[in-house]
């Protein structure tokens, strides 16, 4: 599972017919400061997450667990954060 950030939202009127009726939103996974990591990607969204706001992300085969397994996902938002809290090491 990755730690991101809900970048935006992706509207697709045509797309597989299992993915209708998701929502899908661009994340990007952050570090233990949330400095952004990587590129941006597509993840599909049953939890209502919103943009600026902080996710858990499942991916690979454990992303289409959260749905219906026959549906093409690759990253699946499976929590929203509220607060985190990080061992500095002292």
């Amino acid at each position: 599972m990755h730690i991101c950030k809900v970048k935006g939202n992706v509207w697709a009127t045509r797309k597989e017919e299992s993915l209708k009726g998701q929502k899908f939103l661009i994340v990007v996974n952050v570090d233990e400061s949330q400095r952004e990591i990587g590129t941006p990607y597509v993840a599909i969204d049953n939890i209502g997450a919103g943009v600026g706001e902080l996710v858990i992300v499942a991916s690979g085969s454990s992303a289409r667990k959260v749905s219906d397994e026959s549906m093409p996902v690759d990253a699946a938002i499976v929590g929203i954060i509220d607060s985190m809290e990080i061992d500095s090491g002292s």
